[in-house]
């Protein structure tokens, strides 16, 4: 059985800092680029940022400077950082694991930034 399991989410006020983490069981986890993903009310869900299997990363033009993400294979878990948070960052988050056509989804973490 696949698992993705988010946590960290949280209110927090702007200009702060959030780390999401997502522990992953089930699959091959180092064969899997590893995204976050999240989605605001009355949005669609948005590529947040990826890491791929040989660690390169891509990040929404919205989130780069303030947000990382990273990967440990041995811990089968991702991470996104988050600083300099703003009200529009309030989502919710959610990790993917991606393999061709394969996609599984966590079931999300509520990220809310008060201004």
């Amino acid at each position: 059985q696949v698992q993705l399991a988010e946590s960290g989410g949280g209110l927090v006020q702007a200009e702060g800092s959030l780390r999401l983490s997502c522990v992953v069981s089930g699959i091959a986890f180092s064969f899997y680029a590893m995204g976050w993903y999240r989605q605001a009310p009355g949005k669609q869900r948005e590529l947040v940022a990826v890491i791929r299997r040989d660690g390169s990363t891509n990040y929404a033009d919205s989130v780069k400077g303030r947000f990382s993400i990273f990967r440990d294979n041995a811990k089968k878990t991702v991470w996104l950082q988050m600083n300099s948070l703003k009200p529009l960052d309030t989502a919710v988050y959610y990790c993917n694991a991606n393999q061709f056509l394969t996609d599984y989804w966590g079931q999300g973490t509520q990220v809310t930034v008060s201004s």
